[in-house]
């Protein structure tokens, strides 16, 4: 089968990968759509993500649908033709983690797109059948990607306990952002602020639900004005940049949460102590998701009109390069960037 490999910053090429038949317990599916992540373009652009440092040749891309081909031994419900959202990550189940239920933060977590674990920009993939989430026949597979990057801004919202009616200010309206204001949305939130520099994101937030949408020269004033000077409950930065985290403490209430759901560049990241602490706020660090997708893919059922401004952009997998140029520089407007295998 045909991959897409990156072997340096900025450089992929196409490449032949042999497959196996689907093993007991699993089934072997064809990739039909990929989005492009935020930690992808870690990878492409850095050669790291988060203070792991890429393996070349690798396979990234973790956004994945595709329909199933064949199922190993003991699969049942399961059958040749069916269309799903595909989970990467591969747990344990034993640690004391997992046994607590904290899944995404197992001592022995295998994720398909870091190294010496291909990802998903490929034809095929063997996966185990927990890791197929079924999705209707009337589901585009491009909608079917957002899955995991939507069940990432709900586990920042659970984490944070965001309630019904509680201010909320996005920082940074990329497609995490973006859907981090979708999922706001569907939890009621109260007034939702987006916090971004381009004015193309500034519009998809505002089409996708922010109630209003500033730049960030503009920001702090505009949300202590907007609460009389209170701030808002809780700030979720999904830019992960040195001067957002900080704007995020600036821009939140006494006793407020702020949710770091973005990926820092770097492994040391500066915050302003002394507001930290004044305003006694508590920070959530967020890793991925915690079995939050198959509430993403019900939310993509009932509401899969509000997703459809930010699917702006498609490309073949032989086009991988432009895809992630495009992604990387923010350019041409895009919103969500997809790849078909």
């Amino acid at each position: 089968m045909r991959a897409a490999e990156l072997t340096a910053p900025h450089t992929f090429r196409l490449a032949e990968m042999a497959i196996d038949d689907p093993g007991p317990g699993e089934v072997q599916v064809r990739v039909e759509a990929v989005g492009v992540c935020g930690s992808d373009l870690h990878a492409y652009c850095e050669g790291a993500v988060g203070g792991t440092p890429n393996v070349y040749p690798m396979v990234i891309g973790h956004e994945p649908a595709g329909s199933i081909v064949k199922t190993g031994a003991g699969v049942t419900g399961l059958a040749a033709g069916d269309r799903g959202a595909l989970e990467p990550a591969l747990y344990c189940y034993h640690c004391e983690f997992c046994l607590s239920g904290r899944h995404n933060v197992c001592a022995n977590l295998r994720f398909l797109s870091t190294p010496r674990h291909p990802g998903f920009f490929r034809e095929f993939v063997n996966l185990p059948a927990a890791n197929f989430q079924p999705i209707p026949a009337t589901m585009p597979y491009a909608n079917a990607a957002l899955a995991e990057p939507l069940a990432v801004a709900m586990h920042s919202l659970h984490q944070a306990s965001i309630g019904p009616g509680e201010t909320v200010a996005v920082i940074g309206t990329g497609p995490i952002g973006l859907l981090t204001i979708a999922a706001l949305r569907a939890a009621r939130a109260g007034r939702i602020w987006a916090v971004e520099p381009l004015a193309h994101r500034r519009e998809l937030a505002r089409q996708i639900g922010a109630d209003a949408v500033i730049e960030p020269e503009e920001a702090a004033k505009e949300i202590l004005d907007g609460t009389g000077q209170r701030g808002v409950d809780c700030a979720i930065d999904c830019a992960a940049k040195e001067h957002t985290t900080i704007q995020a403490m600036e821009i939140t209430r006494n006793a407020g949460r702020i949710a770091l759901t973005g990926i820092h560049s770097t492994a040391l990241v500066s915050m302003d102590g002394s507001t930290m602490r004044r305003k006694e706020l508590t920070i959530f660090n967020v890793r991925r998701s915690n079995h939050e997708t198959e509430e993403a893919l019900e939310l993509l059922k009932e509401h899969g009109e509000w997703f459809a401004p930010m699917l702006t952009h498609t490309r073949q997998m032989e086009q991988i390069d432009e895809a992630f140029e495009i992604a990387s520089q923010y350019s041409d407007g895009v919103g969500k960037m997809i790849v078909k295998p």
